[in-house]
């Protein structure tokens, strides 16, 4: 295939999250991968400080994930999701039940993250349902929080940019509960800043304003990633899980992020050592080498969706997709990975470093907060006056054309490093991005 695009061809293209005539003036076009890099149509070798968008890990073209992808295509390309399995899907979901928080062992699977959300919203829904509690219909996500591009993500979501253009469609009935940022409090905070743990308590206000009965579910993302890496205020989560507990209201984890390996575990569950009702995950469950995504819920919601008569569905739900074979397969193959070359216990042994690399940034033109926990970080600069986000493109952009590619966020630059990243290369990241932010103060 050539990788000369003619102007037709470019044009023929919407991409989203992209601003297009930008992109196309001046296009980040990759022919391949491999490892930790990226490489370009005009031959250059990038390094992905970001792992694809979050999710490739454990390296591009991991040959093990490959070769079970083709295996599969070769054997059972396809099979019917409704009324009909395969035997993959009921091993992935045997192998993600193991790897998650008890009493988490039942798995519904859909094509992505965004998707994993909306079933997570409408598993909620129906539980409460079928419960006899049809009345608990009000769901709360967080400001700056990320869920996906469903109208039920967007709608618990608090990304205002994701919000405004699809408002008149949002969902009703939600609320949202403050986000836990402070930059007066929290700057520079090394893993879990010590102040914010009180925001979970907004909650209580809520229910108190609605009623426990009318709440269905609370959804957050244990660290907020797409915004700026967030991490949750020390006993933020665990506050959230006992108010949730006391008034009956699922608490739902958007791992779609954070999920086998980012944060040094398993799952950000595990790592901030709370238990969610339900855990929505995506991306790195195959290494981004095929769309999966699903649903991890206690046996109680599983259960209780079961109980119901013989010939009845037991959920209206689904997609032609759910539990595709290829990517079960890919699913099994990411995983064994995961689990025989220790990806979690590897994240958790260099993390120390990358946090004391990327705090070196601290005192930068500019720099005025850095973030991180696992293997996420952030660091936000200081906005030019009138162009909010322009210098954090200036300073991202060059760091590409030096060799390296983190997130543009608005005025951050956000890391999600392969989880194979050595010292140097970690290291080597960081001084072409000292070197970026001094040529764009």
């Amino acid at each position: 295939m050539s990788t000369e695009l003619t102007p037709a061809q470019m044009d023929s293209y919407f991409i989203g999250f992209t601003p297009n005539p930008l992109f196309k003036r001046k296009p980040r076009i990759i022919t391949s991968a491999k490892g930790s890099y990226l490489h370009t149509a005009e031959g250059k070798k990038v390094f992905d400080g970001f792992s694809g968008l979050w999710c490739s890990g454990m390296g591009h073209g991991h040959p093990k994930i490959a070769e079970a992808i083709q295996k599969q295509v070769e054997t059972l390309d396809y099979v019917s999701a409704f009324y009909m399995s395969h035997p993959g899907a009921f091993s992935l979901t045997e192998k993600i039940a193991s790897l998650a928080p008890d009493p988490l062992n039942h798995v519904f699977y859909s094509t992505g993250g965004s998707d994993a959300v909306d079933s997570a919203l409408k598993l909620a829904l129906g539980y409460h349902r079928l419960k006899g509690n049809a009345g608990r219909t009000r769901m709360i996500g967080r400001e700056r929080g990320y869920h996906g591009v469903g109208f039920g993500g967007i709608s618990v979501g608090g990304m205002v940019a994701n919000r405004k253009m699809f408002s008149t469609l949002t969902l009703p009935g939600v609320d949202h509960l403050p986000h836990t940022f402070d930059i007066q409090q929290m700057a520079f905070s090394k893993d879990q800043p010590t102040w914010g743990g009180h925001l979970a308590d907004d909650l209580e206000r809520l229910v108190a304003l609605h009623d426990a009965s009318n709440i269905a579910a609370v959804i957050v993302e244990p660290m907020a990633g797409s915004t700026g890496v967030l991490v949750p205020p020390v006993g933020y989560l665990q506050r959230l899980r006992e108010s949730c507990t006391k008034h009956g209201i699922l608490l739902i984890f958007d791992e779609v992020i954070c999920g086998f390996g980012r944060m040094g575990a398993n799952f950000a569950a595990q790592r901030f050592g709370v238990v969610p009702d339900m855990i929505t995950f995506a991306k790195t469950v195959t290494n981004g080498m095929q769309p999966l995504g699903g649903v991890i819920m206690t046996s109680e919601i599983y259960k209780t969706f079961m109980d119901q008569p013989e010939f009845t569905n037991s959920v209206f739900h689904g997609y032609t997709y759910s539990a595709h074979p290829v990517a079960v397969a890919a699913g099994l193959a990411a995983l064994e990975v995961f689990s025989s070359e220790g990806v979690a216990d590897k994240v958790k042994e260099k993390e120390h470093l990358f946090q004391e690399l990327i705090h070196s940034l601290k005192g930068e033109p500019n720099v005025i907060d850095i973030r991180n926990v696992g293997f996420a970080g952030s660091v936000e600069f200081a906005p030019i006056a009138g162009q909010p986000g322009i210098r954090g493109h200036r300073i991202t952009d060059a760091l590409y054309e030096a060799g390296y590619y983190l997130r543009w966020s608005g005025d951050q630059a956000v890391f999600a490093p392969p989880f194979d990243s050595t010292a140097e290369e970690l290291e080597a990241l960081v001084e072409a991005l000292r070197k970026c932010i001094r040529a764009n103060a």
